[in-house]
């Protein structure tokens, strides 16, 4: 079996799912062909952290798309299917099964995937997260109810410690970090954050490493760095994601904290174009930082940026990068990228609701990191975005910012 050139999408997730979509929406009108190692239809990612652990009845991913749309949209669905290797040199792509795809162009939307614990090994109490069926296998484990060990404070572990806690299981985070969420948010976020889990009855634990994971049959003994050591009935590593980058490094694409694009997604080699987790790309905001995201609206800007390209336009890759989690009651949304900044503001905005804006050297804004009840900073998140894209100072902001030496923090006043 052999496809006759046009677009083949490798990786049927969010990305490349919305990327084939989007490819028709952009005029394209060749064939398109996607595909993918899970049996599922591409569907979100966010969910599988949230309601696909407390919903006894979510049997099924949340799709983002139809098999009546994918048919209507003359998309070429392979499920279960999985790239072994791309040759460049003759456009084609060979499937496990031995089919070859030829292609004008390729996208490869692979993803990315748990990075592994190896102390860990193959102690069946120890689970991951990253597909539908991962969720399932943890909702089954979190059914049994007992104690859940976190280990990882970052926002997956966080939103699973959540699910946990909402299931009735006894939970303890471990995070080898002084604090929680170090890359993501300020410090004075984290905080709130994990107040919050330990006002739910959450144990966590900052500071601590790991000595050994050992499987005792019925539960997990896991050893602290400090001797100390807790059983746990399930065990969730969430350390982290790495790029699925093997099949692009084979083929000799370059490779730099993921497969390496240009400000319009396109390779080293011009045919080929990478979406979502698995690429980095040059911000320009920030001076053509190049970053890799792992984020809902990422995957969306990537797929609508890849199709018209694709279509034969010219567009670059320059949304502000956008991330939200929530977790029990509260909405914690971050626009920018906080580590650029040199001065924190905090700006209060009522009902126990705040935004810390990241200053740089310059005055320029370069992110917005809030947190309250619900979607209580959304809007003023929002607001940022605009400013942020807009390389905005801080004297453009709509309020005056002043700082004050006190608790490390300055303040925006209206």
């Amino acid at each position: 079996m052999s496809a006759s050139g046009g677009i083949v999408i490798i990786g049927a997730g969010e990305a490349g799912g919305r990327t084939a979509l989007q490819l028709r929406e952009a005029g394209f009108d060749g064939p398109v062909t996607l595909v993918g190692d899970e049996i599922h239809l591409p569907y979100e990612r966010p969910p599988l952290s949230k309601d696909a652990l407390t919903d006894a009845d979510d049997t099924a991913p949340r799709a983002i798309t139809s098999p009546e749309a994918v048919s209507a949209a003359n998309i070429t669905f392979l499920p279960s299917a999985t790239a072994t290797s791309i040759d460049r040199e003759t456009k084609t792509v060979l499937l496990a099964d031995g089919v070859e795809l030829a292609y004008d162009s390729l996208v490869l939307a692979t993803g990315a995937s748990p990075r592994r614990l190896p102390m860990a090994g193959d102690i069946r109490h120890c689970v991951y997260l990253r597909t539908h069926d991962d969720a399932l296998r943890i909702r089954a484990g979190l059914a049994r109810g007992g104690h859940v060990a976190i280990i990882g404070g970052g926002f997956i572990g966080l939103e699973i410690a959540a699910s946990a806690r909402r299931r009735g299981c006894d939970v303890t985070i471990i995070e080898a970090q002084p604090r929680l969420l170090m890359r993501g948010v300020p410090a004075g976020i984290a905080d709130v954050i994990q107040r919050e889990h330990e006002s739910h009855g959450a144990r966590v634990l900052l500071g601590t490493g790991l000595a050994s994971i050992s499987d005792t049959g019925e539960q997990a003994l896991i050893t602290l760095a400090d001797g100390s050591t807790l059983l746990a009935d399930l065990v969730v590593i969430g350390i982290g994601a790495t790029p699925n980058t093997a099949l692009a490094e084979a083929a000799g694409l370059a490779i730099d904290n993921g497969i390496s694009v240009d400000q319009h997604l396109r390779t080293s080699d011009p045919s080929i174009v990478a979406v979502g987790d698995c690429a980095s790309f040059p911000a320009a905001l920030f001076d053509n930082r190049r970053i890799r995201l792992e984020s809902w609206r990422s995957t969306h800007d990537h797929a609508r940026v890849a199709a018209t390209n694709l279509a034969g336009g010219e567009a670059v890759i320059d949304a502000v990068p956008w991330f939200w989690s929530d977790q029990y009651g509260l909405g914690l949304q971050v626009a920018g990228l906080a580590d650029e900044g040199v001065t924190l503001v905090r700006r209060d905005l009522g009902d126990d609701a705040f935004i810390l804006f990241s200053v740089a050297a310059d005055g320029r804004l370069v992110a917005a990191s809030g947190i309250g009840p619900g979607n209580a900073v959304a809007r003023d998140i929002r607001l940022a975005e605009m400013l942020i894209a807009k390389r905005a100072h801080s004297g453009s902001a709509p309020a005056r910012i002043t700082r004050h030496e006190t608790e490390g923090t300055s303040r925006l006043n209206n």
